[in-house]
């Protein structure tokens, strides 16, 4: 496992767009359209540009998987940020489904441990890879990364996926959304 660096970043944001372009709990937000794969790609930008500073993001030795922390206590709201927001907001998930990203965020955070945490934002394996152990790799890696004062990896659990058959994330939710969308 690697810490990515500035450099890395269109790489994760490949690796996360394309592994997350059929995710449904992605797709209930994004604006759909011709342009749905390239909106994909701006959130996986912004998570990207979010976590290196106020969290971390790993790739696999291989460079085939990604993952995202961020640490939701250190998050401070700017004038950068809110720019940053707004423009996700216009050009990515669209004036028609701000009330539902924004639900959404309020789920998760109610959601959240009261105490100091590592979110798992994102974590995604190159489609060509999958299904070979790499994600679980990195995961274990970050699990060992992992140290006092932020002991729990959190990870919201939306569509349940393989990752439960992982068993190294300490907190798991699966949260209701009501995801009606088929892409």
């Amino acid at each position: 496992m690697i810490r990515a660096e500035n450099k890395d970043r269109a790489l994760v944001a490949d690796i996360l767009t394309r592994s997350f372009d059929q995710n449904k709990s992605v797709n209930y937000i994004i604006r759909q359209g011709k342009r749905r794969s390239e909106r994909i790609r701006m959130l996986m930008e912004y998570s990207f540009d979010i976590c290196c500073q106020y969290g971390d993001v790993f790739l696999s030795e291989d460079k085939k998987a990604c993952a995202l922390l961020v640490f939701p206590d250190k998050k401070r709201t700017s004038f950068k940020s809110v720019v940053s927001d707004i423009q996700l907001a216009t050009a990515c998930i669209g004036l028609s489904n701000i009330k539902k990203a924004l639900d959404r965020e309020a789920k998760i955070k109610k959601n959240h441990p009261k105490e100091p945490m590592y979110y798992l934002w994102f974590i995604g394996v190159d489609p060509e890879y999958q299904n070979k152990g790499i994600g679980s790799s990195l995961l274990q890696g970050i699990r060992l990364f992992i140290r006092q004062p932020y002991p729990i990896i959190y990870f919201i659990l939306i569509i349940p996926r393989r990752l439960l058959e992982i068993g190294i994330i300490i907190t798991l939710r699966n949260i209701q959304l009501g995801l009606r969308h088929r892409p």
